[in-house]
């Protein structure tokens, strides 16, 4: 027995880990993390910033705004926007959604029954649009508010390159402590799997579109959704099928909107979103999964490098995490949430894909879709 515990050691002595081997396993982790992340920063900056331009009463354009129990917020929506311009439908809400609007300043508009098999908001869409006659419709979720002059900006850019779709990404507000570690890399995540220049569609983000009627109307609008959960991508690559162009922007001045609420907002809310993944190729979701795994070994290859003595790499690969994912967070202090969020994030993108793949309905808005 004696005689075998020695053996054992020296035999634990020949697997001791090479300093030299160690470091260049660090650098190649350090590479391959730095091309993840730097290419979906470059996929994000590649999105046009939406250009400002000044307000106008001349613009023939309305606002529609599907809302399902959106008392809390839905006048904050109305009021940032031009009045009389603003159409909301309730879709048949509990609260006292319908009221709120009305004291912003909206029309409101009732949806009726919701036929069987058709999604909430794609069904209060086609109700609005159905009901306002201007030449250009921005529709806009409940929980985004804007700046003076959104309006003109959108159709200004719009005409510039003869769009009859464009999906505008607002910048992204956070109120929760889970929100403010998470949304940032989720954002970060998602554009390491889309590229907007090479695929406009997959990028077609529905919380804030403007549509030029006739070609909105040509497609069959959001009639040909009404039994998607993720239907900005179905508009999208219906537009692009009937050769019509598309358009992407974003701002961080002229519009906002929160994205999930808690932890519980972001579980739900991840898993809806995933499923646009199964309109696009599979690829894409494999991307954001290997991304997220990437960016996990960060910590066990910084232990790793200080357990075979290469402490200094291990402090230049921990820095090298806050330098990439920086940007998304915004300032120095806030970018110290990010390993936490690395973490945070894996157990929900392990369900959403999980309901994914099991084809298991999500339930949203109190409805089962």
């Amino acid at each position: 027995m004696r005689q075998l515990l020695f053996s054992a050691f020296d035999n634990s002595r020949t697997w001791s880990i090479d300093p030299e081997t160690s470091l260049w396993i660090g650098a190649l982790y350090a590479l391959l993390l730095m091309f993840v992340l730097v290419r979906a920063r470059k996929n994000f900056l590649s999105l046009p910033e939406l250009a400002s331009c000044p307000p106008s009463p001349h613009s023939d354009c309305m606002v529609v705004i599907p809302a399902r129990d959106e008392a809390a917020i839905i006048g904050r929506a109305v009021r940032s926007l031009p009045a009389d311009t603003v159409l909301v439908v309730d879709d048949n809400s509990s609260d006292a959604t319908a009221k709120e609007a009305e004291e912003a300043g909206a029309g409101v508009l009732r949806a009726p029954k919701l036929p069987r098999g058709a999604v909430g908001k794609q069904h209060a869409c086609m109700i609005g649009a159905k009901a306002v006659q201007s030449r250009w419709i921005l529709f806009a979720d409940a929980d985004t508010w804007f700046e003076d002059g959104l309006i003109e900006s959108a159709i200004h850019a719009a005409q510039a390159d003869n769009l009859a779709f464009l999906s505008i990404h607002l910048h992204f507000e956070s109120e929760s402590i889970a929100e403010h570690i998470i949304t940032p890399y989720a954002h970060a995540l998602f554009f390491s799997a889309v590229n907007p220049r090479k695929n406009p569609d997959e990028a077609f983000d529905g919380r804030c579109i403007l549509v030029r009627r006739d070609a909105y109307e040509f497609i069959g609008g959001h009639a040909v959704s009404l039994s998607y959960l993720v239907d900005d991508v179905k508009l999208a690559s219906l537009a692009q099928r009937h050769r019509m162009r598309l358009g992407l922007a974003r701002t961080s001045e002229l519009g906002h909107a929160r994205l999930h609420y808690g932890f519980s907002g972001l579980w739900s809310g991840i898993e809806r979103n995933a499923h646009r993944f199964t309109l696009l190729r599979a690829t894409q979701g494999a991307a954001v999964l290997l991304t997220a795994l990437v960016a996990a070994l960060w910590l066990p290859m910084i232990i790793y490098l200080l357990i075979s003595g290469q402490s200094i790499a291990a402090a230049v690969l921990g820095v090298l995490l806050l330098v990439l994912l920086g940007p998304w967070y915004g300032s120095f202090l806030t970018v110290f949430l990010a390993p936490f969020a690395v973490y945070a994030i894996l157990p929900i993108l392990i369900n959403a894909t999980l309901r994914v793949l099991g084809t298991v309905s999500v339930e949203w808005k109190g409805r089962r879709i």
